[in-house]
Parts: C-alpha cells; structure tokens; sequence
C-alpha cells in the first residue's frame, strides 16, 4: 500500500491487553502509515508492538515513560506527525472496539474536506452497555449547546479524523483535553475555531472480557471529569456568546 504523506492512522494505547495486536494489524491492512503511541503501559504491549513495527515499515509505535492519558498521547503523537509534515489523524482506539474497516471512507472523506474534521456516529449493537448508550445523550446535548448546535454528531466517539494544526493550536492554549475528556472538548473547542464537523455513521463494539475486552473506563471518576469539562466550557460560551451571534448573524 502507498503510504501517505498528509493522513496517518493514531492509536493512542495504554494496557489495552492483547487486542492491541490484532487491532494494530487491522488498521494496516487499510492504511499506511499507522503509529501507536504507548501511553506508559505496563502490561508488555510496548515490547510486543515495537517488535511488531520492526519488521513492518508502516507502522510507528512511540512509547511515553509514563501514563499521561489519552489526549496527552494524541497531542505527543500529532506533535510528531507535523514535524514530519503530515496534515491530518484519523484517531482510533487500540481495544478493537473502533472499524478498522471504515479507515479508508473516513480519509476520502477528509481529503475531500481538509478543513473539516470527520466524526463518527456509533452505531450500537446488543453490546453496548445501556448505562452507556443512554448517558452520552447528556454529553451530546451539552457538547451541541456549546456549539450553537454545529452539527457534532456525537461528542464521545473517538474514531475520528482531525485537522493536526487546529487541533494542536487548542491543545496548546490550555492544559486541559488531556484525559478521557479529550474527545469531547476536542471536537467543541475545534467548532469554536471554525473546524465544521462531517458526520459518518460507524459501529462499535462492546468487547467482553473473554473477548479480549478491557475497559478503564471508571464511572464516577470520568464522569466528574466530564461535568467539570462541560462547566468550564459553558462559562466560556457564555463569555464567547455576543461574538457567537454576531457570526450567526453575518451568516
């Protein structure tokens, strides 16, 4: 496969078990270049994957000493790609649940539309834990609020094509987006800067643990991240809502 020079695959992974192997693969199957940033895994993934990407030249594993989270993993590994002159990062995650599949649609996608981000649309199925499925309906409303109803078809999803150079200007104005409120904010913060969202719809899959399924995902932990993340960025749309309707205006 022609690697490209402008879209590369980014996997950031921390302790996601041996799916990562399989996922990995999968991605490039449909994509060249594919990189992984390790986010200090303990779990002996880094060595498997670094011996992974020794004999395979698209692949690019980068491993951080220590755990930062996953929108610390993405900006470490967007920080590279720029540096190397690549425009644009389809981010998926290493468990398996994300569609390797649908790699090469989303790229089209965001070539077609380079100053867009593409967002993907979970498609659930019998899966899909319902406590999940039901309560990112209040992050969706929230992140939609935020935006004066941009368009961000869901905010959580992470399988998702972003623009590096916006994307790494929002980063770097503030600490925060660091953790699992990344996705979210990302895609706020993003509209906010002008990046429209193109929305495609993608499926998920809930993985059991005899599957292969690991999840750190911690209820009471990551949803207080997401009420502060979604505070803080109400008392800025607040602060921004003049400039707000004075654009819808123009428009």
């Amino acid at each position: 496969m022609t690697p490209s020079h402008t879209h590369l695959v980014l996997i950031p992974s921390y302790n996601p078990g041996s799916k990562v192997l399989s996922t990995v693969q999968e991605a490039r199957r449909h994509w060249n270049p594919v990189w992984v940033v390790v986010d200090g895994s303990t779990d002996g993934t880094a060595e498997q994957l670094l011996a992974l990407a020794a004999s395979d030249p698209g692949l690019r594993v980068c491993v951080l000493p220590e755990n930062r989270g996953k929108g610390a993993a993405v900006l470490a590994g967007i920080t590279l790609a720029a540096e190397q002159g690549f425009t644009h990062a389809l981010c998926m995650d290493s468990d398996g649940q994300h569609p390797a599949a649908l790699i090469p649609q989303f790229m089209r996608e965001s070539q077609a539309a380079p100053a867009s981000m593409v967002l993907g649309v979970p498609v659930f199925d019998a899966s899909a834990p319902a406590l999940r499925v039901k309560g990112r309906k209040i992050s969706n409303w929230w992140a939609n609020l935020e935006t004066f109803w941009a368009g961000i078809g869901d905010s959580l999803y992470g399988f998702r094509v972003y623009p590096i150079a916006p994307l790494r200007r929002v980063m770097d104005r503030q600490r925060w987006m660091r953790r699992f409120d990344f996705d979210p904010e990302a895609a706020v913060r993003l509209c906010w800067q002008g990046v429209t969202p193109v929305n495609l719809p993608a499926p998920v899959k809930y993985l059991r643990p005899d599957e292969g399924g690991i999840s750190h995902f911690n209820y009471w932990r990551d949803n207080r991240l997401l009420t502060w993340m979604h505070l803080r960025l109400m008392t800025e749309f607040i602060l921004r809502l003049p400039l707000f309707c004075m654009k819808k205006m123009i428009a």
